[in-house]
């Protein structure tokens, strides 16, 4: 079958793909002679980015036809690719591949491109990519098929995040990049940046990798790089690449990148392995077996579950997440003009800090004496003289944001002109009854109150208050300024207006806002303590730490339960499980060793003297076990099903609207991987919904392939 005809088919199976077309227009280089440029364009501004789809790439091959009918009669000397202001390409249509059922569909995407893309190394003339903005995936791999590539000093983002979402690079990225630049920067960019939630190049890295072979500043970008392209041909450049070690070296780059991925999903995934087999055979230079490799890993993972849940991960993290479920009319929400912030403690600092560099307004801070309130005001500016010192502001702007916060002893005077007051104090219903009472006495009447609780009631924080109505719960997760998920909690009487004035600002804020009822714990807290809380369990009866460790593995969290137990601290983890436990007494439970172990003033179950985690001797003191020892394989899924039964009943309660918003909140909050799609399609995927609850949480299709 041909292009065309692969490519048309293709197109039949997707109606509503957003076009990109393939423009050639013909410049006169200097000395050099007729040129032709594609520009790669789907018509839309730089919110909507160039795309590639079937019909797309229908269109690129027409383009290309086009100009190496020109380059074989010798009217052209050159052919260039660049894209719309700000966007080169961002690869695939994902919305395209969610919609394939066969394998046969998924192999055809997989050559279509292939046969597309190789067509600009074909050409009689030299090829050239102008990297002029944002090029992921399908947009990096197109530019690695040309001769010769520029990039621009501006770009912000350049990746081939495939195997994030679990896939590989599959129009070239596997096997070109690797005898481009070398196995080890290959797999740097192919396996780690993606692995590293999705990390970007900037254009100067790009160019330091040798993936580009000139820079040029985003002012004049394309005319310098047409300038550079004349050179090129008129011979007065040459361009020089250091050879690829194809010797140990490679073996040694797979081989880390192997250990990497087990680092990071511990077998769970396949995409990095595969992605790994494939740079492993590029060794040998045959680019079309490496090419033909790419297509059979490209249509296996499509048809897999991993890639259906990273995709679903992928439009909530990049739709669900903008438009959160169940917010009122944004019409609704007030200005907000001056922030004052209740307590000057690491938490209550770090939000000052996220709230002056978001809103850039006035933001003050109280707390119960001078020094903390020093200390929280000096965290502050010490934290801007640190973007200040990475070039990432100004001096003008640094000392802007300084002037913009204050600490004060006197509330009254602090809050009397304030639109949003939070509160991070002690977890403790009482003290936090008392802080509100304090702020309401001095606030004005609209001012928003907002709790940072991560486990106490907000209305019966908001139970003695004259206007309980404007308390809103506002959950963080730490740390503040990385993990993007805010719990905005409406209590029993938070009006519309609080509520909406709480999304706006979670908008400024640039977090990822979800509406949750107000119940013990929320969401990602609530799950995490009946997973952790079952792992507890498990070991309190007498199966060995380590078994219970292991035995979670295979869902590639990024890290196990007893790490997290220590990032979170074990007197935190302790309150949470005594909250919920009231709660909830039949389903949570208070570990004795847990207590203990908190009791010692133990920061963790593990030591590091070795550089890796082992059990401290003085905790496995402390540990009293009983005799019921389980299996990796039973723990698992005892762990499993206490989850799958948790979410169910947090459903069933509408805590939250969809099983979409649990998954979004664990993507978002506590960093559970794209390739689960948070928790709920691995539920589905491995039968434990079905076993639990009777029923999948989710719609057939929706996070797997559809029927």
């Amino acid at each position: 079958m041909s292009t065309a005809e692969l490519l048309k088919g293709a197109a039949e199976l997707f109606p509503d793909e957003v076009v990109t077309q393939a423009q050639v227009r013909h410049l006169d280089l200097p000395g050099a002679g007729r040129f032709a440029l594609i520009t790669l364009d789907n018509g839309l501004d730089h919110t909507k980015p160039t795309t590639f789809g079937p019909q797309s790439l229908a269109n690129l091959d027409a383009a290309i036809d086009q100009v190496e009918a020109e380059a074989s009669e010798g009217s052209i000397v050159g052919v260039g690719v660049t894209g719309k202001p700000f966007i080169f390409a961002v690869g695939a249509d994902l919305k395209g591949v969610e919609l394939l059922k066969r394998h046969e569909d998924a192999l055809a995407i997989g050559r279509g491109g292939h046969d597309v893309f190789k067509r600009f190394a074909g050409l009689a003339v030299p090829t050239f990519a102008y990297y002029n903005g944002a090029a992921m995936g399908g947009g990096v791999e197109i530019g690695l098929h040309c001769r010769y590539r520029t990039v621009s000093a501006a770009l912000p983002a350049f990746s081939l995040p495939e195997v994030f979402l679990g896939l590989v690079p599959g129009w070239g990225g596997c096997t070109l990049l690797p005898n481009l630049i070398g196995a080890e920067r290959a797999v740097s960019v192919v396996i780690e940046n993606s692995l590293n939630q999705n990390r970007q190049l900037k254009g100067a890295q790009v160019h330091e990798l040798g993936i580009a072979d000139a820079i040029f500043e985003g002012a004049d970008f394309l005319e310098q790089s047409l300038l550079w392209t004349a050179s090129v041909l008129k011979g007065e450049l040459e361009i020089v690449r250091p050879a690829v070690d194809r010797g140990e070296a490679w073996d040694q780059a797979v081989a880390h990148g192997r250990a990497f991925a087990d680092s990071k999903v511990h077998g769970a995934a396949p995409a990095a392995y595969r992605a790994l087999d494939i740079i492993a055979a590029a060794k040998d230079g045959d680019l079309q077996a490496g090419f033909d490799a790419e297509d059979r890993a490209l249509a296996d993972l499509i048809m897999g579950g991993e890639l259906r849940a990273g995709i679903y991960a992928f439009n909530l993290v990049q739709r669900r997440a903008k438009r959160p479920a169940g917010a009122p009319d944004k019409s609704l929400a007030r200005p907000v003009t001056k922030v004052g912030v209740v307590g000057a403690g690491l938490m209550a600092s770090q939000l000052a800090l996220l709230f002056l560099r978001r809103l850039e307004v006035p933001v003050v801070l109280t707390d119960i004496d001078q020094e903390r309130v020093d200390k929280g005001v000096g965290y502050v500016h010490g934290e801007i003289d640190k973007l200040l010192l990475k070039s990432r502001i100004g001096q003008d702007k640094a000392n802007r944001l300084k002037a913009l916060v204050t600490g004060v002893l006197d509330k009254a005077e602090g809050f009397a002109d304030a639109d949003f007051v939070i509160e991070a104090v002690f977890e403790e219903m009482s003290v936090k009854q008392q802080v509100f009472a304090e702020v309401e006495a001095v606030a004005p009447a609209h001012a928003i109150l907002a709790t940072n609780t991560s486990s106490l009631s907000v209305s019966e924080m908001a139970s003695k208050l004259k206007h309980p109505e404007r308390v809103v719960g506002f959950h963080f997760f730490n740390p503040v300024a990385i993990l993007p998920l805010l719990e905005i909690v409406r209590g029993e009487r938070t009006d519309d207006t609080a509520l909406a004035t709480a999304f706006g600002v979670a908008k400024k804020l640039k977090k990822s806002a979800v509406l949750v009822k107000d119940a013990p714990a929320f969401v990602v807290n609530r799950i995490l303590t009946r997973f952790m809380g079952e792992i507890q369990n498990v070991i309190d009866e007498g199966t060995p730490v380590e078994v219970a460790e292991r035995a979670v593995e295979p869902l590639g969290l990024p890290m196990s339960p007893l790490v997290l137990l220590e990032l979170v601290g074990p007197a935190i983890g302790l309150h949470v499980s005594e909250t919920l436990h009231r709660a909830f007494p039949g389903r949570f439970t208070v570990s004795e060793n847990l207590a203990a172990v908190v009791k010692a003033g133990k920061r963790g179950f593990y030591v590091y003297d070795s550089g890796a985690p082992e059990l401290d001797p003085e905790v496995a003191a402390l540990l009293k076990q009983g005799d019921t020892v389980l299996t990796e394989e039973q723990t698992r899924e005892r762990v499993l099903d206490a989850v799958a039964q948790e979410i169910g009943l947090m459903l069933a309660e509408g805590v939250v609207a969809e099983a979409q918003d649990i998954d979004l909140c664990l993507i978002t909050g506590a960093g559970w991987p794209f390739h689960l799609g948070g928790i709920t399609p691995y539920l589905d995927r491995e039968g434990v919904s079905e076993r639990v609850n009777g029923k999948p949480f989710l719609a057939p299709g929706v996070a797997s392939v559809p029927a």
